[in-house]
């Protein structure tokens, strides 16, 4: 793998997997909300997220993890690998409230960008739970149309229904690119 997508809905672990795939690897890591979210929660200028993405992704070897469909045209038809962590609905809540009041509770900030989550943001109509709820299936969707077409183009898809597959993937490459003596 030189340059692969980590996508799923929010809570599946995207990021932490891309981290670790990235570090497997030996590639660089871009994290899509590092390179859209400006300070307080506000997105950037589509033009500027364009440009960040352009930017980050004209190397030869990246992991990138996110869903931005704005951008995915920019690096979709340069990547040779596609993990999709299609995890259950149930799995993602759980992950994104035990994440959120994680962070809430260290006051931990996002992105260099001076936001953090906030407790009375856990529930509500704006808030990660809410999000989660009401794109969940369509993600999944989504997500199935991508890795499809993706597929017929010869891209290297994996498709992860656990944690427990994705890990046990991410360990069988990391043997397979171990040296042998």
């Amino acid at each position: 793998m030189r340059r692969g997508l980590v996508v799923g809905a929010a809570g599946s672990g995207k990021t932490t997997f891309a981290h670790r795939l990235a570090a497997l690897t030996g590639v660089p890591r871009i994290e899509l909300d590092a390179l859209n979210w400006g300070p307080g929660w506000a997105a950037v200028e589509l033009a500027v997220f364009r440009e960040r993405v352009t930017a980050a992704t004209a190397g030869d070897t990246w992991v990138v993890d996110g869903n931005y469909s704005v951008v995915r045209d920019i690096y979709l038809n340069r990547a040779d690998t596609i993990v999709w962590l299609d995890l259950p609905l149930s799995t993602c809540l759980i992950r994104v409230i035990r994440r959120t009041a994680r962070r809430a509770r260290a006051g931990e900030e996002l992105w260099g960008t001076g936001n953090r989550e906030s407790w009375r943001k856990l529930f509500g109509r704006d808030s990660l739970v809410w999000w989660v709820l009401t794109t969940h299936r369509r993600r999944r969707r989504e997500l199935g149309a991508l890795c499809a077409e993706a597929a017929l183009a010869a891209v290297d898809v994996h498709r992860f229904a656990s944690s427990a597959a994705a890990d046990a993937w991410l360990v069988a490459l990391g043997e397979a690119a171990a040296p042998t003596s």
